[in-house]
């Protein structure tokens, strides 16, 4: 590979010919061959809309000449449009800081305004007005609030429709209710999905409430909150810069110093998209059961075929929707575990832990995101309700004894479910040997679809 010879504080290193990038990134590269996983695309665009929003903010000031001002801007939309995400090579698991992809985004961006004719450099140019320090954590809340409005906030909002949509379709599909798995009173499927889409109602309402303080910015701090070297308005121009590219409410944080030094925002959304990952397990692991078998376990339901199930057993289909949704949750949520150690690691002023905070947020992020919409689309649109495999239990289900308990007492009731069990019989021809009660009354008090009503049967 050819190489040319670039220059910074520490002397002269050889970078590849074609690279963007400068001495900065090539030390990183060469210093953190850790992961071979580079920072996450979203991530380096908030940079570069950072990159922009200063840009302009320094030449509003009188700061920043608009030859290089332009430059500068022009290149960072290059960025923003991701047409150079191959010159950002630096490992996640780098210095804490993320200084390397500062400067790996500073280096790129000076290269590219240098081609319009105006001398640009990293540090001076590029990075005027800003430290690291304040970037890096500002770009943290940035990318994950452009991604939870525009990715995830509408895949979760799709899939709640199209839950809903199928709970009113099956609004008069009677089954028989689970408590640890055991037979329990009856439901409709509308009400089992109904949960769901209060649950994601839920998940969406606290992952709105986190985006509050995600908005916050760092921006304004530079080296350790004090916000030296940077214009006593910069913050608030950055934040009305940024909000006005993104269509999102930011502001300085009302504390720099806390900006810098802890992850509290990014650590709150993480755990709200650990609670989203507990909501997407259950419904992935609801899945799986109903329509376990389809002839040896529940086969409530049928999900979609989508690919053949097993290399040896021909026919065999499995529930691949549900199962990926399921690890993917389980992703989310050790995730979060390590955003959670990583959110407490800042150290007086600075915490070091802020690229591995980045790389997992904007994962949990896409996940939840992607699994939403295969969760909506590709499982629970299309599967068909096996009636028959619903009826048949209900109308033998013990447990439907529950309803008498008010009128014949809960060890009366209890002996004949046992009984209707043991036998094998549905439990209202039991009920008519055993009690008083007439069949058109039996009837009544246990209609298995007047049941899922609530009250006290009548």
């Amino acid at each position: 590979m050819s190489t040319r010879i670039e220059r910074d504080s520490m002397g002269e290193l050889s970078v590849p010919t074609k690279a963007l990038y400068g001495a900065q990134t090539q030390r990183a590269v060469n210093n953190f061959p850790v992961s071979h996983q580079p920072m996450p695309p979203a991530f380096i665009h908030a940079i570069a809309r950072i990159k922009l929003a200063a840009a302009d903010t320094n030449h509003a000031l009188g700061l920043l000449d608009e030859a290089r001002a332009t430059a500068i801007k022009n290149a960072a939309q290059e960025v923003i449009d991701g047409k150079h995400d191959a010159h950002f090579p630096v490992d996640v698991f780098q210095t804490g800081s993320g200084t390397s992809s500062n400067m790996n985004v500073n280096e790129v961006l000076a290269n590219l305004a240098s081609r319009a004719g105006v001398e640009v450099l990293p540090n001076d140019h590029v990075n005027m007005g800003q430290s690291s320090n304040d970037v890096v954590p500002t770009a943290i809340h940035v990318s994950a609030a452009i991604g939870v409005d525009s990715v995830l906030l509408p895949a979760l909002t799709h899939l709640r429709e199209v839950i809903a949509r199928r709970a009113s379709e099956l609004e008069d599909v009677v089954k028989t209710g689970r408590t640890h798995l055991m037979d329990a009173m009856p439901l409709t499927m509308a009400q089992e999905l109904g949960g769901w889409v209060s649950q994601l109602d839920q998940a969406i309402e606290r992952i709105e409430g986190a985006m509050t303080r995600l908005q916050r910015l760092a921006q304004g701090g530079t080296a350790v909150g004090t916000g030296i070297n940077a214009p006593d308005e910069f913050g608030a121009r950055m934040a009305e810069h940024l909000s006005d590219q993104t269509g999102l409410s930011f502001v300085p944080n009302d504390s720099f110093f806390a900006s810098l030094s802890s992850q509290d925002a990014a650590v709150e959304l993480s755990g709200q998209l650990k609670g989203l990952a507990c909501v997407v397990m259950k419904i992935a692991n609801d899945l799986r059961w109903m329509n376990s078998g389809p002839l040896a376990g529940l086969g409530e339901i049928e999900l979609e075929a989508l690919q053949p199930g097993s290399s040896i057993m021909p026919g065999k289909v499995n529930p691949v929707i549900p199962e990926s949704a399921a690890q993917t949750a389980a992703q989310v949520i050790g995730l979060d575990t390590a955003i959670t150690v990583a959110g407490q690691s800042g150290n007086f002023q600075l915490n070091v832990m802020l690229p591995l905070v980045a790389s997992n947020l904007l994962t949990s992020v896409t996940l939840m995101s992607n699994t939403a919409r295969l969760l909506a689309d590709r499982a629970i649109a299309t599967f068909n309700v096996r009636e028959d495999q619903l009826s048949e239990p209900l109308a033998r289900n013990p447990i439907l004894v529950t309803a008498l308990n008010g009128v014949i007492g809960y060890n009366a009731a209890a002996a004949i479910a046992k009984k209707a069990y043991q036998a094998g019989r549905p439990i209202i021809d039991v009920a008519e040997e055993e009690t008083e009660l007439d069949r058109p009354t039996l009837e009544r008090l246990l209609n298995p679809k007047k049941l899922t009503e609530g009250g006290v049967p009548e």
